[in-house]
C-alpha cells in the first residue's frame, strides 16, 4: 500500500494548496522522496496546478526563467545570488 504523502493525488493537492506568493520544496511535499514530487508535476500538466511554487531545497529553480517570472510576478522575494530566499517566501509547515 502506497504512504498517503507518496499518493500521486494527496501531492498534487498539496501543490495546489500552495498559496501566492509563497513556495515548499520538494521535499516539503514528499518528505523523504523529493524526486517523487518532480515526477509526480512533470507528469501533470494541469491550469489549476502551480508547479512554479515548488523549488529545490536550495532555492534553484528546476524549470528556470519561466519559473521565476512566475514567482516574481506573485512577489516571491530572492537573494542576490538568485535563488528563492527560503527564510520568507516558504510556506510553514501545517499538519495534514
Amino acid at each position: 500500500m502506497t504512504e498517503p504523502a507518496h499518493d500521486h493525488d494527496h501531492i498534487l493537492d498539496r501543490v495546489r494548496a500552495i498559496p501566492e506568493g509563497w513556495v515548499r520544496t520538494y521535499g516539503d511535499i514528499t518528505p523523504g522522496a523529493p524526486r517523487l514530487a518532480g515526477t509526480v508535476l512533470r507528469h501533470h500538466a494541469a491550469d489549476d496546478l502551480p508547479w512554479w511554487r515548488v523549488v529545490r531545497a536550495d532555492g534553484t529553480l528546476a524549470v528556470g526563467s519561466r519559473q521565476r517570472e512566475r514567482l516574481e510576478a506573485e512577489g516571491v522575494p530572492f537573494t542576490p545570488a538568485g535563488r528563492v530566499d527560503l527564510r520568507a517566501a516558504r510556506l510553514p509547515e501545517a499538519p495534514d
